[in-house]
């Protein structure tokens, strides 16, 4: 079964092809994120509008890429939410107007339980994942992005139950804000962890253990990182070096404060997964969206399995597959096929998990 993905939640412009919910025939993204850039962070409108010009171009590339006709295609999944209304509305129309044109039903698709289905997806020009190689039932997902954390057990595909989520800042929100207090650039989750590998140890008495790990021993799976972020702009407040991330001194600051950020945020994320994984007596673990790239959650995650001879096994897609692509849609849509027919699609902006 060949499905078309489309995604446009936020500020990417993204197509693929997908067979039988594993195999990767062609992954084609294109990013508003050097305008962002200018900015410091998104702005709904510009997004909106580059999709217009790129969301043709980006479906063409990607079905003569997969070296398929569009009536070998079987359906068309496209992400209906959550995300920002302008950027949905421009995948939904195009989604629409194809499924009438071509003839084809349409998978509406959420994207956050759409970001899990990356465990399922092989990176292209691989070998297909076989059953034996997928993740097993029950499973913890940890989606974490920029506007959204969220811990779900899946105790099947389409059964999925919400265990605790962000009450304020998200954690890719928290490390947008934090760069932002230090003077890094956006996007802020990459420009941390870069600024992180640069610290010196000479000065790591400084800041050790100065952050606060929020929620991190609270009898839920719920997570907060306002109160992280307000720790480090008061820090920032205190001491301006911080924010100087040119030279001197204060780039030996900036390098340590991001480490100590980059710490603090992934050492809440990984106990409390760990912790569900271990309530539920799972069989996998699954982590998903673009904070899923970050290096130092991956290697957590990961050192946890090898030290404690854990029953359940850890899933990370390879980074390219962790911030927004269409290949996860139309892995998502090829185990969870709901067709519907293209008027009775429509766009919510806040739709949650499950």
């Amino acid at each position: 079964m060949i499905i078309l993905g489309i995604e446009t939640s936020c500020d990417e412009t993204a197509a693929a092809l997908v067979e039988d919910g594993t195999k990767i025939l062609s992954n084609v993204v294109a990013s508003s994120v050097e305008l962002h850039k200018k900015t410091g962070g998104i702005i709904p409108e510009i997004a909106a509008r580059e999709q217009l010009k790129c969301i043709v171009p980006v479906i063409q590339q990607a079905v003569q890429s997969a070296k398929c006709k569009v009536q070998n295609l079987d359906a068309i999944a496209v992400t209906n939410g959550p995300g920002l209304i302008g950027s949905l509305l421009v995948g939904v129309e195009t989604a629409k107007a194809l499924a009438y044109a071509w003839n084809k039903p349409i998978i509406p698709i959420n994207h956050l339980q759409a970001h899990l289905y990356a465990n399922w997806l092989a990176p292209q020009n691989q070998s297909p994942i076989t059953n034996h190689q997928s993740p097993e039932f029950p499973a913890i997902g940890l989606v974490v992005s920029g506007g959204h954390t969220d811990l779900v057990l899946m105790k099947g595909h389409n059964n999925l139950k919400w265990l605790g989520g962000t009450r304020d800042d998200a954690a890719g929100e928290c490390f947008d804000k934090t760069a932002r207090a230090l003077g890094l650039k956006y996007p802020g989750g990459p420009e941390i962890a870069l600024a992180a590998e640069q610290r010196t140890k000479n000065i790591e008495h400084r800041l050790k253990n100065k952050l606060p790990r929020p929620m991190i021993n609270d009898d839920n799976f719920d997570f907060s990182f306002s109160g992280l972020k307000t720790a480090v702009i008061n820090l920032v407040k205190k001491q301006p070096s911080f924010a100087k991330a040119s030279k001197g001194r204060g780039e030996i600051n900036v390098a340590q404060m991001a480490h100590e950020i980059q710490e603090a945020i992934t050492d809440v994320l990984v106990t409390k997964t760990i912790r569900a994984a271990q309530k539920h007596q799972v069989k996998s673990i699954l982590l998903a969206g673009g904070v899923a790239a970050n290096s130092r959650l991956r290697e957590k995650l990961s050192n946890h399995l090898i030290i404690k001879s854990s029953n359940y096994q850890i899933f990370i897609p390879p980074p390219a597959l962790c911030t927004d692509n269409a290949a996860y849609i139309t892995a998502c849509a090829y185990f969870n096929q709901k067709f519907v027919s293209w008027e009775k699609i429509k766009v919510e902006p806040g739709l949650r998990i499950c």
